[in-house]
């Protein structure tokens, strides 16, 4: 299959080659030129199926022939080597935990497989890659275990001073070696403008192959509709399609997901559920798109104010904003209902959220309360990751895992920046 960009002023390339460049020459983002459909027999069975099978059977349109299917699965079977439970929190609202990979979150998957695809594409390649990528928290900590001692491949992490958990910094940057990581005085949204203008600049491009390991990249994007189909393997009413509540911020994950009720998975409705950052929010109420300065919240990896994937929705929806509506609701969570919900939901439930699964977890209540029926939320990371937000909420410590114990212990390396593309220009001449 190929992948075109959005902006629809560059040719058409295979995965592979979407997959190194990360963004098109006129700085669109790739999309698959068709949305394969999956027949109503794979959904018949699929509780019988293997996740490896089931993920396999999902990617391999996409990927084409850019990678052998002995190849293709062995990469699939080492991206999720770890459990994606479907947990039942009361009798209508069940977590999707993704929080159970090497980093506690559920950017794992993605990473893990872009890298491995990237190592597999960059075997023979002559010229050393580097991969430039903006953070909000969790991507930073999946993308530098996923590529860390990666051969010819460097990693220059940009993130926001002061606005990332503890445990996601030293996720980020503790590791060394070909990871690299740029502490930025500002916000998110800086961040990832410094990145995109860097992948335009033609000085730096002369002297770095730049790719992207944001979810603009294919190979990030894509594989998250793995998480959609394994729900549904384990959802106990398969005649009744759930609802699926989002944590959405740079809209990557609700994207894929959305891709995946394309190609034929029964999802009767999906929500993207977000902090105060309302965007989306307000886009699905008055169809105006405008983006905001954005704003610094307890679920600080949904602290995006121009979501770079929406226009992937907007193209699996071919523009047709009725259409999109049908499918597609939003709610906007304040903090003071983040911490709210975090308290109840472990008080009735004993179930503890972390900052983003709660604005999930409220967000399906708010729905079910006007559309009766049961629903899934996506847990998206570990509660330990957000520990002053949760232990505020539920006035107690929160064990920190034995898998965390040793990063916390390690010294942060990290080059302090001003907002300024030029600073970031000259670090990535020097």
């Amino acid at each position: 299959m190929k992948h075109y960009s959005i902006n629809k002023q560059s040719v058409t390339v295979d995965f592979r080659e979407a997959t190194i460049r990360g963004q098109a020459p006129d700085m669109g983002l790739y999309f698959p030129e068709r949305i394969p459909k999956i027949e109503n027999e794979f959904f018949r069975d699929i509780e019988n199926l293997s996740n490896e099978e089931i993920a396999f059977r999902v990617i391999k349109p996409y990927v084409g022939d850019a990678i052998p299917e002995e190849k293709l699965f062995q990469i699939i079977s080492e991206t999720i080597n770890f459990p994606i439970p479907l947990v039942q929190v009361n009798e209508t609202i069940f977590s999707l935990e993704l929080f159970h990979g090497p980093t506690l979150a559920f950017k794992d998957v993605g990473s893990r497989f872009m890298s491995r695809c990237l190592g597999y594409f960059l075997k023979d390649h002559e010229k050393k890659v580097t991969v430039l990528v903006a953070t909000s928290g969790d991507t930073g900590g999946a993308v530098a275990n996923g590529f860390y001692e990666t051969e010819g491949v460097e990693v220059i992490i940009l993130y926001p001073s002061g606005k990332v958990s503890p445990v996601q910094e030293k996720q980020l940057t503790t590791l060394g070696e070909n990871i690299h990581a740029l502490e930025v005085k500002g916000t998110f949204d800086d961040c990832q403008q410094m990145v995109k203008k860097a992948f335009a600049d033609e000085d730096i491009n002369k002297k770095r192959f730049l790719t992207s390991a944001n979810s603009i990249n294919v190979a990030r994007w894509l594989p998250q509709q793995v998480y959609y189909f394994f729900a549904y393997k384990q959802w106990p009413e398969k005649g009744k399609p759930p609802v699926v509540s989002v944590p959405s911020g740079n809209f990557g994950n609700i994207c894929a997901g959305l891709l995946a009720q394309q190609s034929g998975l029964p999802v009767k409705h999906f929500i993207a559920a977000c902090n105060a950052n309302d965007v989306i929010s307000n886009y699905l109420k008055t169809e105006i798109l405008k983006p905001k300065q954005t704003i610094p919240t307890l679920s600080n990896a949904m602290d995006v104010g121009n979501p770079s994937n929406f226009v992937r929705i907007l193209e699996i929806f071919q523009h047709r904003f009725s259409v999109l509506k049908n499918d597609l609701s939003s709610f906007s969570i304040s903090d003071e209902e983040t911490l709210l919900t975090i308290k109840e939901v472990y008080q009735h439930c004993n179930y503890l959220c972390d900052p983003h699964g709660a604005v999930g977890y409220l967000s399906l209540e708010r729905y079910l309360d006007q559309f009766p029926g049961k629903g899934i939320f996506l847990e998206t990371a570990h509660p330990v990751k957000f520990p002053e937000a949760v232990e505020k909420a539920i006035g107690q410590k929160i064990e920190i895992p034995a898998s965390l114990a040793g990063i916390m212990k390690k010294n942060k390396k990290s080059s302090l920046m001003e907002n300024s593309f030029e600073q970031l220009k000259g670090y990535l001449l020097h």
